[in-house]
């Protein structure tokens, strides 16, 4: 126990501001504004005093959801235009202004796949690509999962599919699954002994 705080203390001081590494924004330029997210070129001045730009994109987040019913994990089939091609995915979608994360979680579980959760977990939590998004995703673990009624949003269309969990994280493994928030959920699980 006491190497493993010992790491995280070399992890909190690692994640500490760094004057030779903290970039000061000087200027917005609000570029964009759509119903998901909105774009911003920032204006910032580095450690070293030279000026550069940064383009930001702008979102409130989302929530996920690692379901889990005798040793299969719940995921969901889509088609996603971005990339052009099916992907399979833990239930999740985008949280709501002021919106709980962890009401989005159970609000999309249920929307997208009837199943009802007792209680949600905080699994994990991460940006996706903090290099020019603040993005921020919550993935949580569904305890007590009873199946209710799907009622998908306009516009959404999705299956439902169960895979074994050893088989998710060897597609995983594989690039078969390739969904970050995914990814993250059920390697966590896994790592936690949750799965």
């Amino acid at each position: 126990m006491a190497e493993k705080n010992k790491g995280l203390e070399v992890v909190s001081r690692a994640l500490e501001l760094d004057p030779a590494l903290v970039e000061r924004v000087v200027g917005t330029s609000h570029e964009w504004e759509g119903k998901i997210f909105s774009v911003e070129h920032l204006r910032v001045e580095l450690s070293d005093g030279s000026l550069d730009w940064r383009e930001i994109v702008r979102h409130n987040g989302g929530a996920g959801v690692i379901a889990v019913v005798d040793g299969r994990v719940c995921l969901v089939r889509q088609y996603r235009v971005a990339l052009g091609c099916m992907t399979l995915e833990i239930p999740a979608g985008k949280v709501d202004p002021s919106e709980p994360r962890d009401v989005c979680a159970a609000r999309e579980l249920t929307e997208e796949t009837g199943l009802v959760a007792e209680r949600l977990e905080l699994l994990t939590e991460s940006y996706g690509a903090p290099g020019f998004t603040n993005e921020h995703t919550s993935v949580y673990f569904a305890h007590g999962v009873t199946q209710g009624e799907a009622h998908l949003d306009d516009g959404e269309f999705l299956n439902v599919v169960w895979v074994p969990v050893e088989t998710a994280v060897e597609a995983i493994r594989r690039g078969l699954i390739q969904d970050a928030k995914t990814v993250e959920g059920i390697l966590a699980a896994k790592a936690f002994g949750m799965l």
